[in-house]
């Protein structure tokens, strides 16, 4: 009379430990695929060879901007740099086509923007969707560092971005390329500083430090390169001295050393050969070539 209710008690007991089992089964499961899914991702990651060029163009201009800056590469660099381009559209799509080269590890990747509009407020707005688009590329090719060049207001993307949503810890950024980009807009007098210098300077210590940075600016006479004072692409010295690895600025004159010319002049692409692409590893038939081995 009194076994009855233990009985089912126990029954109870057991029927509930069960579903307990069964419902911790369901939560384990999906928790163990993502775990061993995100550990592959990562162990691909570390073991990368990729290490991308990822460039960004200034205001106004499209995933078109560098279509002729990388040809130039091609001929010089007597390699096939895979080219391609996404555009981030207002409402955060992306769009992109191209397509990487079998074994390039070295492929010049190019996000451009459908508000590609001036301003401060819309730089903001296109650090966010270059976010986006890093997002996309990072899980897409899996590369653990890349090199950045950005153009013009490009550089000021790149530097927001930097100092507001590069936060990762698995993929550094090598160096750092701004091409004329006007770190204190149209201003020459540094005593002046705009809205957005101040910030960028407020928040410096954000910039990524193992990175090496070139600013590179274009003069038709020492005072501006036509467009953007000199004093004002100097400002970013303000910013990245001190932060970064290594920051050196270049003055670039002569032909096609106008604000708009900069991405096809011949001193842009020798200095982007030199200090931004990484060298070709030697194979052994190239050492035997050039007398290294025998």
């Amino acid at each position: 009379m009194y076994n009855r209710p233990n009985w089912q008690r126990r029954r109870r007991s057991l029927l509930v430990l069960v579903l307990g089992l069964l419902f911790l089964g369901f939560l384990i499961q999906p928790s163990y695929q993502w775990t061993k899914t995100n550990v592959a991702a990562m162990a691909g990651r570390h073991d990368s060879q990729m290490s991308p060029i990822i460039m960004i163009p200034g205001s106004s201009a499209t995933q078109n901007r560098f279509d002729t800056l990388v040809k130039q590469l091609n001929k010089a660099d007597h390699r096939r740099h895979s080219l391609i381009k996404l555009t981030v559209m207002t409402d955060d799509t992306i769009k992109m086509t191209g397509s990487l080269r079998a074994r390039d590890n070295e492929p010049i990747i190019v996000v451009g923007f459908q508000n590609n509009r001036d301003g401060y407020d819309n730089i903001k707005h296109q650090a966010r969707w270059f976010s986006l688009a890093f997002k996309k590329l990072a899980a897409k090719y899996q590369f653990n560092n890349f090199k950045a060049i950005g153009h013009s207001n490009g550089g000021l993307i790149y530097t927001y971005y930097f100092e507001h949503y590069f936060n990762r810890d698995d993929i550094k950024v090598k160096r750092i390329m701004t091409i004329g980009s006007p770190y204190n807009f149209s201003e020459a007098n540094l005593n002046h500083k705009t809205q957005m210098l101040a910030d960028f300077i407020k928040y410096r210590d954000r910039l990524p430090k193992s990175a090496t940075m070139y600013s590179v600016a274009g003069t038709e006479n020492y005072d501006s390169d036509g467009l953007v004072p000199a004093r004002s692409v100097e400002a970013g010295k303000y910013i990245y001295q001190g932060q970064v690895k290594h920051f050196t600025e270049i003055t670039v004159t002569g032909t096609n050393a106008q604000h708009s010319d900069l991405p096809q002049n011949a001193q842009i692409v020798t200095l982007i050969r030199t200090y931004m692409l990484d060298k070709p590893k030697q194979t052994r038939k190239d050492l035997v070539s050039t007398g290294t081995v025998e």
